[in-house]
């Protein structure tokens, strides 16, 4: 059974790491679906991050600033037709014919687009994911995207498969049917990243959308000619993570302070899997640059639950070794 003192410091604190006070909200965003089932939400959340789920990509990439600008970027993301193109209608058509239907609809339908322009008329975004993850999963998850997010709306959107990283290109016609035009901020691609995200875990993927501040992002291995290069003085020395100026410093120290708070928390908890949780978020700042820059210290709840589940670990450990032999605990 869950501890309510618990739930309640989950909700308080999970909302500031997960969905920042600037967020604009919508109906369907997870920070208003989930009810009593909040805290439990929050969790599932903390565990994405701390075994460092991962994390998709949306990125607005340009936009044309007339319909000669958008034609060129319909050929573009379909490979000179010879790729599908599905539309806000879902038709998926292919061919030179097809690009030249949607440039007309474009062009003349709502909004008139001229074929040289001084404003931008259309979005160009960008969704992504790491190798690995199947390719009709993004292509899911950027359809169920565009049907949230852009309803009112004309786009296009092409899969491309063919590369390391599987991906989305959509093209959103800037004005609606209604005449509002799209004017993205700061915090409506935060909110198109958790869309994008909760509909590809739809499809069973595991994937998150948190910020950088929250994942405590940390250094990548260099590569062996990163390595020789710099070795030889040919490559300039790299900026440390999290270096960079002044600016985003406050969201740091917001982002440690909470997962202080919520580790504080599951530590107290005296649910098994709170405690473990706990131990997992103290091993995960160990690993972040952000608690080199603001030197962490040895937390009293690392103290508390390090001996207890050590404890535990060796007597699972012990309990698998005498109940099955050696060449099965391997599997």
């Amino acid at each position: 059974m869950s501890n309510p003192r618990v739930d309640a410091v989950l909700i308080e604190w999970g909302d500031r790491l997960f969905y920042p006070g600037n967020r604009i909200v919508k109906a369907y965003t997870p920070r208003l679906s989930f009810g009593g089932g909040r805290a439990r939400h929050i969790r599932s959340r903390i565990e994405a991050v701390v075994r460092r789920a991962p994390q998709v990509m949306v990125k607005v990439t340009g936009g044309g600033r007339g319909m000669k600008a958008i034609a060129a970027h319909f050929r573009y993301i379909s490979r000179g037709g010879r790729l599908e193109v599905e539309d806000d209608r879902g038709t998926v058509e292919r061919g030179m014919d097809a690009l030249h239907d949607i440039e007309r609809q474009w062009k003349y339908g709502g909004g008139y687009i001229d074929n040289v322009g001084h404003r931008r008329e259309a979005l160009n975004i960008m969704l992504s994911m790491p190798r690995g993850i199947d390719p009709q999963a993004v292509l899911f998850a950027a359809r169920e995207f565009a049907k949230i997010e852009f309803p009112d709306h004309r786009y296009v959107m092409v899969l491309h498969d063919d590369q390391a990283h599987p991906h989305v290109h959509l093209t959103v016609k800037a004005e609606s049917m209604r005449g509002e035009r799209l004017n993205p901020r700061k915090a409506d691609l935060h909110r198109w990243r958790e869309t994008f995200a909760e509909r590809l875990r739809d499809r069973g993927v595991d994937a998150e959308a948190t910020r950088q501040v929250t994942r405590q992002p940390y250094r990548k291995a260099a590569r062996l000619w990163q390595i020789k290069a710099r070795d030889e003085g040919r490559l300039p020395q790299d900026k440390q993570p999290g270096q960079g100026g002044t600016t985003a410093q406050p969201e740091r120290e917001e982002a440690l302070a909470a997962w202080k708070k919520i580790a504080s928390a599951l530590a107290s908890s005296n649910r098994r899997e709170d405690q473990v949780l706990a131990m997992a978020i103290v091993e995960f700042l160990r690993e972040g640059p952000t608690r080199r820059k603001a030197k962490l210290p040895e937390h009293e709840l690392e103290r508390a639950t390090k001996g207890r589940e050590r404890e535990r670990v060796l007597e699972r450990t012990r309990t698998v070794e005498r109940d099955r032999g050696g060449p099965e605990i391997g599997r």
